[in-house]
């Protein structure tokens, strides 16, 4: 009977490789066996990978929202047998595992099958989007929580309560939405019961990545920026007065002198 090795759920990060851990690093390079992410950027595997004397074997799984994409339920038995067969398996995700990666669905599936699971975790798109704007999740000057939710619904579940959620942004929390883009009307519609249209709203694309493209608008005029501008996935949407704040840091940090915020 081979050797049972625990199976590895890794988050490859947002895009840009470097922003890696140093243990998703380590774990794959000495995997047999990758089922590689669609949102995985391009360039994570072939710098990970750079030098190492027996590649693994990689199968990609792609999964994206309105596309075709591998049945779920295929890449919970691939994992399984590969695991059962004694390979090194690595189910390697775009972002974190547990952000929106149905790493739940697989660990289950794993767990049941009698495979250890461990969760290696990236740094979530989300995050790499507020930095892209300038900004953060959290200012306590105007924002003392986030919100992290996906604007794709599961087929036959009603999604989320976009008037509880904009309740909730109008209380100071930072909303930050996974899969939205094509959602954005709905979601626009179901927040403005809530917000005025002039609230803060942003979209990040590809972040981190070389193709990252970023677009500031307001809550009401966000649905018509997306199109004109024709963003896409993968993109996450930023929601909030931390908008406001992280423009209000670099307006500061470009009229402050160079020798002041040194001593600074």
């Amino acid at each position: 009977m081979p050797t049972l090795h625990p199976v590895h759920l890794v988050g490859a990060g947002p895009g840009d490789p470097e922003l890696l851990t140093l243990k998703a690093v380590r774990v794959i390079r000495e995997a047999t066996v990758i089922l590689v992410d669609d949102l995985v950027g391009e360039q994570v595997l072939a710098s990970v990978l750079d030098g190492v004397a027996t590649p693994p074997r990689i199968v990609q799984v792609g999964k994206r929202g309105g596309c075709a994409s591998t049945p779920q339920a295929f890449i919970e038995r691939l994992l399984v047998r590969e695991a059962l067969a004694g390979e090194k398996v690595v189910r390697l995700k775009g972002g974190d595992p547990l952000v929106f990666g149905r790493a739940g669905e697989e660990i289950a599936a794993l767990r049941e099958a009698g495979v250890d699971v461990q969760v290696v975790n990236g740094i979530t798109a989300g995050l790499a989007a507020v930095n892209a704007l300038g900004t953060g999740w959290t200012d306590r000057r105007c924002a003392q929580g986030v919100l992290l939710v996906t604007g794709h619904a599961q087929p036959g579940h009603p999604g989320p309560d976009w008037d509880a959620i904009g309740a909730a942004a109008a209380s100071g929390i930072t909303l930050v939405v996974y899969m939205g883009v094509a959602q954005a009307p709905r979601i626009v519609e179901g927040l403005l019961r809530q917000l005025p249209a002039d609230w803060p709203a942003a979209v990040v694309q590809g972040a981190s990545s070389a193709n990252e493209r970023c677009g500031l608008s307001t809550l009401g005029e966000l649905p018509a920026m997306l199109q004109d501008e024709g963003f896409g996935s993968p993109a996450v949407l930023v929601i909030g007065r931390v908008l406001e704040a992280g423009a209000l840091a670099q307006a500061e940090a470009l009229l402050t002198p160079p020798v002041a915020r040194a001593a600074g």
